[in-house]
């Protein structure tokens, strides 16, 4: 089965459903309360990619060079910030879910821009490094219109339908919510036990080096999330948001862009994501767990 086929419907209803969400008020958000949502833009836009830069080049200082291809995996995951779910985990941690919305919607349009640029420089440096000299018949191309044009038509657009369909349709928004948020996660699950299946081995015998290194991602993520509303003196429920929408990515945007046809056309490259979508899970539902302890 080509994973393809199975990510492609389920990025386009994450972007559908999260549409349904929006109102004209979230889009205002920057405007009522802009220390918050820079501060999560920063994180999510620049940040993330940073700090996904400076593992790779740890690890690599430390002699344990992570394959070229899970370089750009990794990278890509660091370039896809917010999706649909971290709405419903910010809920969950009793944070502020219209803002994680408002985050949420300007990540992914702005990330339209930002990700064929920094993925473009990333394989560039990879195109340039030890490993392509050492093998010439390496080479990874980035389509950057085709790039473009693919985020449109998967997440610009199904996102303005859902939130045209809020806007006029608001009873019928809410009951097509409800249905999608409970297949998000099960269409999630399959997508992730497909790949598990068609790459197990390579998974398993790569599953110490790039879970410890998408560990360290989100840890060091969330964490800069925490830091950084500390030092904004934000209110809890703020600081709560943060953490999760810049510590949690949308894989499933970046699976498609690693098995699209159009793209990069390598189901190798989204094994970082695959195993990224399964610890940040793990770990944000531990945040959320420590959360309803707290009580507060």
């Amino acid at each position: 089965m080509n994973a393809i086929f199975i990510v492609l419907p389920i990025l386009t209803l994450l972007m559908f459903d999260l549409g349904l969400t929006l109102k004209p008020a979230d889009f205002k958000l920057i405007a009522q309360r802009p220390k918050p949502v820079l501060i999560g833009l920063f994180g999510q836009i620049v940040l993330l990619p940073l700090i996904a830069w400076g593992i790779i080049q740890c690890l690599s200082a430390f002699e344990l060079q992570l394959s070229t291809l899970f370089i750009i995996g990794i990278m890509l995951v660091a370039c896809s910030p917010g999706g649909s779910s971290s709405n419903v985990f910010s809920m969950l941690a009793k944070g502020d879910v219209a803002l994680s919305v408002t985050l949420t919607a300007f990540s992914s349009l702005i990330t339209l821009f930002t990700l064929p640029l920094i993925m473009a420089w990333v394989v560039g440096s990879v195109q340039n490094s030890d490993f392509s000299v050492q093998n010439p018949d390496f080479s990874i191309q980035l389509p950057i219109g085709k790039l473009l044009m693919q985020n449109i038509v998967l997440m610009v657009i199904p996102i303005a339908v859902g939130f045209i369909v809020n806007m006029f349709r608001e009873k019928a928004a809410e009951k097509i919510h409800h249905v999608l948020k409970r297949i998000a996660m099960p269409a999630l699950v399959l997508l992730v036990t497909v790949f598990f299946f068609q790459h197990k081995q390579t998974i398993v015998n790569e599953f110490a080096s790039l879970g410890l290194t998408m560990t360290v991602l989100i840890l060091a993520c969330t964490s800069c999330g925490a830091l950084l509303s500390w030092i904004a003196r934000l209110s809890t429920k703020e600081r709560r948001t943060l953490v999760i929408e810049i510590g949690m990515q949308n894989a499933a945007q970046a699976i498609t862009i690693a098995c699209s046809p159009l793209i990069f056309n390598n189901e190798v490259i989204a094994i970082p994501a695959i195993i990224y979508a399964l610890m940040m899970n793990l770990i944000l539902l531990a945040y959320v767990g420590i959360t309803k302890i707290s009580g507060k």
